[in-house]
């Protein structure tokens, strides 16, 4: 396990403000033999408070990258980009969106007690009850993650992404990680809207995934997975399948953007 010097911190919150969450992301998609890249924004609120409402919008951009197949292909099939992904607004305490309900857009929804959670599905309760000591945060990771589609890193990433975890843990999550076999560390990497991480690599199984980080505060920063074999359905190697940005700031209200 590797002693990364990584700047983490984050900002004061006050107990009236919000988390604002945005993810640019482009997304592996299938329609019959047709692949492509979706291009989603998705943006977030979470309130200090957790029972206060939480607010979500989904918005599907309209660009795609075919991989293979065309647009028109694809259109001539069936194919409606509306099926894609559940779009609009969704309200929610503990951020217990039902984005399956479209009946629910920009409206409340979701149950008003908070859930335990787990590494699949992290909540503010399940991310505050994990250890903050390194080696006890990988021992924690493996034991609760020994299956090959879903191991220990895809369990760390999956709850850096909610970009809820404080930067003490954020710390041990990263140095847990240097601890798996087949991590890497890699400097100045681009994420998707060119800003410059610091990368952390797993390059095993059928894709390498990269971890991304903003060496300003040690934020989570986006993620890539990208093939490292030929693909069932005709993907080649080294076509990237998943590829995302992230950016968090502290608003008043939600609706606000932060500025930077």
């Amino acid at each position: 396990m590797l002693d990364l010097a990584i700047a983490v911190s984050d900002r004061s919150m006050a107990p009236d403000q919000y988390r604002y969450v945005e993810t640019h992301a482009w997304w592996l998609g299938t329609f019959g033999l047709h692949q492509h890249l979706t291009e989603h924004r998705i943006r977030q609120w979470v309130p200090a408070r957790p029972e206060r409402e939480w607010v979500l919008d989904r918005e599907l951009t309209g660009a795609q990258t075919w991989l293979m197949g065309s647009a028109q292909e694809a259109a001539e099939d069936g194919f409606d980009l509306r099926d894609v992904a559940p779009v609009g607004r969704f309200r929610a305490r503990y951020g217990e969106f039902r984005t399956d309900e479209p009946a629910e857009f920009d409206q409340f929804c979701g149950p008003v007690t908070p859930r335990r959670g787990s590494w699949q599905s992290p909540t503010p309760q399940f991310i505050l009850g994990l250890p903050t000591d390194p080696a006890a945060l990988l021992a924690r990771l493996q034991e609760d993650n020994p299956g090959s589609w879903f191991g220990p890193f895809a369990a760390a990433v999956t709850t850096l992404r909610t970009a809820l975890v404080p930067a003490e843990l954020r710390a041990a999550f990263y140095r847990a990680l240097t601890g798996l076999p087949e991590v890497t560390l890699q400097e100045h990497v681009l994420n998707v809207d060119g800003v410059q991480c610091l990368a952390i690599v797993h390059d095993a199984g059928r894709t390498r995934t990269e971890l991304l980080i903003d060496p300003a505060d040690g934020q989570f920063a986006g993620e890539r997975d990208t093939l490292r074999t030929d693909s069932r359905c005709g993907l080649r190697e080294g076509t990237v399948i998943s590829t995302t940005a992230v950016r968090t700031g502290l608003v008043d209200a939600p609706g606000d953007i932060p500025r930077s």
